[in-house]
């Protein structure tokens, strides 16, 4: 048997063979009609209440007789018109039951791929594939697979995305990690239960009801108030404990990999190269301690934790793991004395300080807050000063990131403000020109 020639005279590519999802995927997508409804009930529940009171016992059962199967035969024709296959240069999933639609995801534009295991799923033993891709507001996925198969597809991915060729892809599989840190569940609670969220929010469940009762007192206002703000209180931490518990980063080749979550467990990764900012926060009743959190701004994803809580020098050895050869500086200059003409007491939070690496700039005094941004990330620097500043010679200096975020040195002298501008832009290109190649496994 003979290959037809191709479009340029020699062979055509081989036909690429096409993957459906797990077969357990007809029962997650089966829920679509039955969410329709719910969602019309509540969206318009006099008119749902209306037309359930008009059907009897026999149109009940004859309406879910219908709905049932309808249900289960469009969770079915869903996943049998889903498909997904990875060519030489692209992931290719169509999907689409009445209106078709093909996503080509160009490997070398993949930035990160994670897998998360949602409690039902970890119970069939699969997971849902998230891939993120340069310049997509949204992530496509494929949910769901086998465990095995969803590790095997990421790290093929992450293989072909680092330049790997086909042939080889599969072969290289996942790379090893290196454990860095671990949050133990207790640190975890503890650090909780210092933040000043869940504080603010036990105090004004102790403080608005009393003020409410002196008010009015209505017994069903006071418990119509008290009891929600007491549930957002605990819902906060619960939900963050439930999040974050266990809470893991390692290193790999591919990116620090990062693994947590009580119920839900989420595989995320760290792309090399396309962390713009970090910053370490530390509140108020963490110093004692000596705790940090680390956020992350990257380009393109939704990561925006490195490390919930960890001692300051634990949190610095996975920082210099993210930002290699950069130092968290041990100190900043705070604006001129004159700043509190502008902005009274809380000016003394505010401080900057450049180093050959990065530009950083703290804020705040109860929860502070050191953003560090890598020199060859900045996109853009602006010099702002409004007319009460301009009374008092300060000006603000905003450097812009490739995650659309902004760093800003407040109420700094404006001698000093013209100069960091100027050298900033200089650093900027110089910092992008001897930057290493954002590439995978590199």
């Amino acid at each position: 048997m003979t290959t037809p020639p191709g479009p340029g005279g020699g062979p055509a590519a081989p036909p690429v063979a096409e993957r459906r999802l797990h077969p357990v995927t007809p029962f997650r997508r089966a829920w679509a009609p039955v969410a329709v409804l719910v969602g019309w009930a509540v969206h318009d529940p006099n008119a749902a209440q209306e037309q359930l009171a008009r059907l009897t016992g026999t149109m009940l059962l004859l309406a879910l007789s219908v709905l049932v199967p309808a249900a289960g035969l469009y969770g079915f024709l869903s996943w049998w018109f889903t498909h997904f296959a990875v060519t030489d240069t692209e992931l290719r999933i169509r999907t689409g039951l009445l209106f078709r639609r093909t996503a080509h995801i160009r490997l070398e534009r993949v930035q990160a791929v994670d897998v998360t295991r949602p409690l039902l799923a970890r119970v069939a033993g699969v997971a849902k594939l998230r891939i993120d891709v340069v310049g997509a507001e949204k992530k496509d996925e494929l949910a769901f697979l086998g465990e095995r198969e969803a590790r095997a597809l990421r790290a093929e991915l992450l293989a072909r995305a680092a330049g790997f060729a086909p042939e080889t892809a599969r072969a290289v599989g996942e790379a090893p990690a290196r454990e860095l840190m671990r949050v133990p569940p207790r640190e975890l609670a503890l650090s909780l239960l210092l933040t000043g969220t869940t504080w603010g929010s036990l105090c004004a469940a102790v403080v608005v009801p009393p003020v409410l009762w002196l008010a009015t007192h209505s017994v069903w206002t006071v418990l119509a108030t008290g009891l929600p703000l007491l549930g957002a209180a605990g819902a906060s931490s619960a939900g963050r404990f439930v999040t974050e518990y266990d809470w893991s980063v390692a290193e790999s080749a591919d990116g620090l990999r990062i693994d947590h979550g009580l119920l839900d467990r989420t595989h995320e990764t760290v792309p090399p190269g396309r962390v713009q900012t970090v910053r370490i926060v530390e509140p108020l009743l963490w110093r004692r301690l000596g705790w940090v959190r680390v956020e992350l701004d990257v380009a393109g994803s939704d990561n925006s934790v490195l490390v919930p809580v960890a001692p300051r020098a634990v949190a610095e050895s996975v920082l210099a793991r993210v930002l290699p050869g950069v130092s968290v500086p041990a100190r900043t200059s705070r604006p001129p004395r004159r700043a509190g003409r502008c902005v009274p007491v809380w000016w003394r939070g505010q401080g900057l300080a450049v180093t050959g690496a990065v530009f950083a700039a703290r804020h705040g005094l109860l929860r502070r807050r050191l953003a560090l941004v890598p020199h060859a990330k900045v996109q853009s620097v602006r010099l702002t000063q409004g007319p009460w500043q301009r009374l008092w010679r300060l000006a603000d200096v905003h450097v812009d990131t490739g995650a659309g975020k902004t760093v800003t040195a407040r109420l700094r002298d404006a001698e000093e403000a013209a100069r960091l501008l100027y050298a900033q832009a200089d650093r900027s290109c110089t910092g992008r020109r001897d930057a290493r190649p954002d590439r995978w496994m590199a």
